[in-house]
C-alpha cells in the first residue's frame, strides 16, 4: 500500500578521496526502492540504524511506530531487497488543534549515500502526513554539529529553525529543532495574521487606507479651528449688542427724567 519508486545510483566510487567507502559495494546496476514500510522490514531497519546513528531504539519502538502509524515509516531497499535507508516517523498526539507529524529517525547506509535517497525516504513520509493525516507541519531535532543532515533539511527540503533545545541528546549536545510548514498550516497562518491585524487597526481604517485615515483627523482639526473662531465672533457681536443695549437703556432713563422736569 503506497507509492513505491525506483531510483538507479552512479557508478561505484573508491578510495579516499572520495570520503572512504563511500559508493563501495555497491554495483553500477544498483537500483533502490523507496516504499511504506511492514512489520517484516523493522529488523532491517533496526540494523540499518545500529550502523548509522548514535541514537538507538529498543525493537518495541519500531513497532510502535510501525503499529499506530502504518503509512508512515518508509524504507529504501536496493535490488536484493536488502533495506538501505529509512525514516521513521510519527503524528504528534499533545496538540489536537495543529496537528502535525514527527520525524523520528532517518538513515541512509554510507554505502547508498550521495543518491538523494534520504530526501526520498523524507518526502514518501512527508506527503502522507500532509495528504492522509492532515498535518500542518512536521518538526525533527538534528544535532548542532550535524552539517551534513542541517544542510539536507535546510536547503534541500526547506526546513527552518522553529528553536534551540539545550542538551537534547544523551551526551549532552544541542540540537536545532526545525520544521517545514505545509500548505494548510501556511493557511492558517496567514488567516492569524490578517485578524491579527484587523484587530490592531481602528475598524474605521481599511486595509492599504492608511491616508484616508489621516483625512478625516486634519478635517476635523479644521472644523474645531472654526467653530472656535465662530464662537470667538458670536461673543464679539454679543458683547457688542449688550453694549448697544446698555446705551440705549441709559437714553431711555434719561429722557424720562427730562420728561418728569
Amino acid at each position: 500500500a503506497g507509492l513505491a519508486f525506483w531510483a538507479r545510483g552512479p557508478p561505484p566510487v573508491h578510495g579516499p578521496g572520495a570520503g572512504g567507502a563511500v559508493g563501495a559495494g555497491a554495483d553500477d546496476d544498483s537500483m533502490v526502492c523507496i516504499r511504506p514500510a511492514t512489520v517484516d522490514d523493522l529488523y532491517g531497519m533496526q540494523a540499518c540504524n545500529l550502523c548509522c546513528l548514535p541514537e538507538n531504539y529498543h525493537m518495541k519502538y519500531y513497532f510502535y511506530h510501525i503499529l499506530s502509524w502504518p503509512q508512515l515509516p518508509q524504507v529504501a531497499v536496493d535490488h536484493n531487497n536488502k533495506i538501505v535507508g529509512y525514516v521513521l516517523a510519527k503524528m504528534e498526539e499533545d496538540d489536537a488543534e495543529s496537528p502535525h507529524g514527527h520525524i523520528t529517525s532517518l538513515a541512509v547506509l554510507r554505502t547508498h549515500r550521495k543518491l538523494g535517497i534520504a530526501s526520498k525516504l523524507m518526502q514518501a513520509s512527508m506527503n502522507v502526513m500532509e495528504e492522509t493525516f492532515d498535518a500542518e507541519y512536521v518538526s525533527l531535532h538534528v544535532r548542532y554539529t550535524n552539517r551534513a543532515a542541517f544542510t539536507l533539511y535546510s536547503q534541500t527540503l526547506g526546513f527552518e529553525i522553529h528553536d534551540i533545545e539545550k542538551g537534547y541528546y544523551a551526551d549532552k549536545e544541542d540540537a536545532y529543532d526545525m520544521r517545514k510548514m505545509f500548505a494548510k498550516g501556511l493557511a492558517k497562518q496567514e488567516a492569524d495574521r490578517l485578524k491579527k491585524k484587523k484587530v490592531d487597526r481602528p475598524l474605521a481604517v481599511k486595509d492599504g487606507d492608511d491616508d484616508a485615515s489621516k483625512k478625516p483627523a486634519e478635517d476635523s482639526k479644521e472644523e474645531k479651528k472654526d467653530d472656535k473662531k465662530e464662537e470667538k465672533k458670536d461673543d464679539a457681536e454679543a458683547k457688542e449688542d449688550g453694549e448697544a443695549g446698555g446705551d440705549a437703556e441709559a437714553k431711555k432713563k434719561n429722557k424720562r427724567k427730562k420728561g418728569k422736569k
